[in-house]
């Protein structure tokens, strides 16, 4: 079962995203690291079409994956440091748990 080891890899980076957001969010760095938060947001979201891709190919539900890339999607709409960014962020962490699941 490949998509279960890309699910894997798209949780842990999806956490590294989270809390570098986070870090972010409370002020914690001082410096600005806007190019790794991008860089892992491009890969986290191409690590949910790989794993909703793999989990489809090999018979799975990968569908359940769709609305965590769509709030993913939706991401760039919102306004880093307010509110709306991090509940989008949050929820599409959720999004994702359920899909794995769901996937799994």
């Amino acid at each position: 079962m490949t998509y279960h080891l890309a699910l894997l890899v798209t949780a842990l980076l999806l956490a590294v995203l989270l809390m570098l957001g986070l870090s972010l969010q409370l002020g914690l760095r001082k410096t600005t690291v806007r190019w790794p938060h991008h860089a892992l947001f491009f890969a986290v979201c191409a690590g949910v079409v790989v794993s909703g891709g793999l989990a489809l190919w090999e018979g799975s539900r990968g569908w359940a994956l769709l609305p965590a890339l769509a709030l993913l999607l939706l991401m760039p709409r919102t306004r880093p440091g307010k509110a709306a960014h991090w509940r989008l962020a949050l929820a599409c962490a959720v999004a994702f748990v359920g899909g794995m699941w769901a996937a799994w």
